[in-house]
């Protein structure tokens, strides 16, 4: 059926269509005024400019074909020509009635198959994980949840960075104290030396960074390491590869405590070979440039207002950046995956590289015009002072100490309401997780997902008003309801639908059966404006 505005502008465009008015203009949504209606058209308005008729007269016509529907209780014609509808409550039984028993709960596919790419996350190996990835993981997960289930195939990809400058410095780190033995032997699968490994990490880096930084001829032998890793030396590259696979243990559990998945686990490394044929491709095209030394292309328009630099494809030094990695995946997904879209969810402050990479790509052909190029520039997630979030020390807070405080945070919450009192103590402390997650994720999407966001996790951990847990307690609520109602029928799973009579509708059942009615709608939106906000605020809504 699809949701009741499309169907219903199916009925208002065919009244239009039969007027000789352009169908499109019969479009239905929701009523800015539901203390009027609960529907409405506006088109009457724009259709009396084409057919040169007074608005409101026109409108009249358009109610005489409405009221032979048989589907509305009221059709009357508001203002200079707005025509305010309302369904009959049978009808909207019947609609709710046929919802029920449709798996996609009267959603209409919107899609045949065609391939998504969601780009998100883009964790650092040898890095650990913190606050900044969060925003652009959960966004990325759930959009990929929404276009699945709009039809489309998807697949999420990790795009880790895992073959810059930090490669190198800490790769020859290791080989300089004589480490390389102690570092190939460490067992990946031990929990507790991986972890030990990845905090001595977090510390190595910024020391190695600090030698670079103050010792040139340092700075040189970390280079020459990033280019034997490149070049996959054998012991360059299994140093780097130990330290993948050892990073690979915390991002995994990570993102598994979030409930956030990828399908690619893949980063610039895997696209390593793509780029030398790629960039030669574009100097015989002769769209690639020589410029103080280095490898560029423009992508400048001459109807721009505004300056976009050259793309760099190789530095002064022969090395690469993330403009080159970023067009050489796009190389890889054309060539490997075919998609229909590429969806970037990024900080939204990378939208001129993103720009940079875009036009790059179009202008070379290494993505054709009818495949869209998308950049869902994402917030940043602040803390009350409106500044980025930090630990109370001042430095950027790793993730899993902020899923870790969500989760205490959560156990004191149920402790107070005597929640799960008597549950074991593994019991309560999982449904904490649920609980604590549930706080963070729909804190993040209730928020547009371009707009920054103060992020208290005291508020977002109440039970009561648009939050997460607020939520979990309205499912455990309304599946209590459903069970009771399972009950009094011996044990059968019945619907409340499912009676003897006809269903009635009071002002409640009403105003819940047409929200029911606009979950499509939520989606389209969602999907729209890359927004879950849209969909969050459907779902509590719903909850309420």
């Amino acid at each position: 059926m699809g949701s009741f505005t499309n169907y219903l502008t199916e009925i208002v465009e065919k009244a239009f269509e039969d007027l000789g008015l352009p169908a499109e203009l019969g479009r239905v949504r929701s009523s800015d005024r539901p203390d009027l209606a609960q529907f409405q058209c506006n088109g009457a308005m724009a259709a009396a400019k084409i057919a040169k008729k007074n608005p409101r007269e026109l409108a009249e016509q358009i109610q005489k074909k409405l009221e032979n529907a048989n589907i509305f209780d009221k059709t009357e014609i508001a203002g200079p020509g707005f025509i305010n509808l309302d369904i009959r409550d049978d009808k909207l039984a019947e609609m709710l009635h046929d919802v029920q028993y449709d798996k996609r709960l009267g959603v209409s596919e919107m899609a045949s198959g065609q391939t998504i790419i969601f780009d998100y996350g883009g964790p650092n190996i040898a890095k650990p994980m913190h606050v900044g990835h969060l925003r652009t993981s959960i966004i990325g997960d759930s959009l990929r949840r929404v276009y699945g289930f709009a039809g489309y195939k998807t697949l999420g990809d990790i795009h880790l960075g895992d073959w810059g400058t930090h490669m190198g410095m800490i790769v020859s780190e290791f080989i300089k104290t004589g480490r390389q033995d102690e570092i190939l032997s460490l067992d990946t699968e031990n929990g507790a030396a991986v972890d030990a490994f990845m905090g001595e990490l977090s510390d190595l880096y910024p020391k190695v960074a600090g030698e670079c930084k103050d010792d040139e001829s340092r700075k040189e032998e970390a280079r020459q390491a990033v280019v034997k890793i490149q070049s996959k030396d054998k012991l360059h590259y299994a140093l780097w590869h130990k330290i993948q696979q050892a990073s690979f243990v915390g991002m995994r559990r990570n993102f598994g405590a979030l409930n956030v998945h990828f399908d690619l686990w893949k980063g610039e490394a895997d696209v390593h070979d793509y780029i030398a044929p790629m960039v030669d491709d574009l100097k015989a095209k002769g769209l690639a440039r020589e410029s103080d030394g280095a490898i560029v292309i423009d992508v400048m328009e001459p109807e721009d207002k505004k300056e976009y630099p050259p793309l760099i494809l190789y530095k002064r030094d022969g090395g690469v950046v993330y403009g080159t990695t970023d067009m050489a995946t796009l190389v890889e997904r054309m060539t490997l995956f075919s998609p229909a879209k590429c969806i970037y969810i990024v900080d939204k402050r990378q939208h001129m590289h993103f720009e940079q990479v875009f036009r790059a790509c179009r202008k070379s052909n290494i993505v054709p015009d009818e495949v869209d190029l998308i950049h869902v520039g994402s917030g940043t997630m602040n803390g009350k002072d409106g500044k980025p979030f930090k630990t109370r020390a001042g430095g950027v807070m790793r993730l899993e100490d902020l899923i870790g405080s969500a989760i205490e945070k959560a156990l004191a919450r149920m402790a107070e309401a005597n929640i799960a009192k008597d549950t074991p103590e593994d019991e309560k402390r999982e449904i904490a997780r649920k609980i604590g997650v549930a706080a963070i994720k729909f804190a993040d999407l209730q928020n547009q997902s371009q707009t920054d966001y103060i992020f208290d996790l005291d508020d977002f951990m109440a039970f009561e008003g648009k939050t997460g847990p607020y939520l979990l307690y309205q499912v455990v609520r309304i599946k209590s309801l459903l069970r009771k109602v399972a009950g009094t029928a011996k044990g059968h799973d019945i619907s409340p639908l499912d009676n003897n009579g006809p269903l009635t509708l009071g002002e409640q059942e009403r105003e819940l059966t047409l929200l029911l009615g606009s979950y499509e709608d939520a989606l389209q939106l969602t999907m729209n404006a890359h927004s879950l906000h849209y969909l969050a605020d459907f779902a509590y809504r719903l909850a309420a």
